[in-house]
């Protein structure tokens, strides 16, 4: 499943619009790796986002097309979660 896509269904990042922005600003690592919104996600990866001030490091363990909004968090498990971020890329 494409990054953007799985970010969206998981409700990570509610629109796939701004998914694909974030990747694409390379905000967002892939098993240590910078990743594009086209990026392949699997069961397994870890995925490191920076969001402003925040990062969050997720591990993928459900992909699904489509889900419903209480169904969502169980497509990935919260590793580590910073608030305070002095770095705005990942690269």
């Amino acid at each position: 499943m494409r990054l953007d896509k799985y970010l969206k269904v998981s409700r990570i990042i509610k629109r796939r619009t701004v998914a694909k922005e974030v990747a694409d600003k390379g905000r967002i690592q892939i098993n240590g790796q910078l990743a594009k919104s086209s990026t392949d996600v699997k069961v397994g990866d870890h995925l490191k986002i920076v969001f402003g001030n925040k990062v969050l490091e997720v591990e993928v363990t459900q992909l699904q097309e489509s889900t419903k909004k209480e169904d969502a968090k169980d497509m990935y498990k919260i590793i580590q979660e910073t608030r305070d971020a002095s770095f705005e890329k990942l690269g």
